[in-house]
């Protein structure tokens, strides 16, 4: 099992920092440590709960950060995943960064348009 160490606790909270639910913040941070892995080590590793993982594994893959491949398995029960990041990790942060950027923008042009009408 892969545990975070201080540097990973630090990326995870400026992730929430910049935005990011702890969840998925936690998630991200861990996918970026391993080549793969299914919902049930994320949950160990990270720390969370099993809806806490599915949840952030939802929402990384609509923002296709990450990619979810199916594991064969014998018999009935729940399909078992394996995710990885799809992207450098680099490349998401730098999507981060645009997000954050455009929305000072926004604050920006908000106070600029307060500011004309006082």
């Amino acid at each position: 099992m892969v545990e975070f160490d201080e540097k990973d606790e630090e990326l995870v909270k400026d992730l929430v920092s910049a935005g990011l639910q702890k969840n998925i913040a936690r998630s991200l941070v861990y996918l970026k440590k391993v080549d793969e892995a299914t919902s049930v080590e994320i949950e160990r590793s990270a720390r969370l709960r099993q809806p806490e993982v599915s949840i952030a594994m939802q929402w990384l893959e609509k923002k296709g950060w990450i990619t979810k491949r199916d594991i064969k398995k014998e018999g009935k029960g729940r399909p078992v995943y394996k995710y990885k990041l799809a992207k450098p990790f680099k490349d998401i942060v730098n999507e981060i960064e645009n997000d954050l950027k455009a929305k000072i923008d926004e604050i920006q042009k908000v106070i600029s348009d307060i500011k004309s009408i006082s």
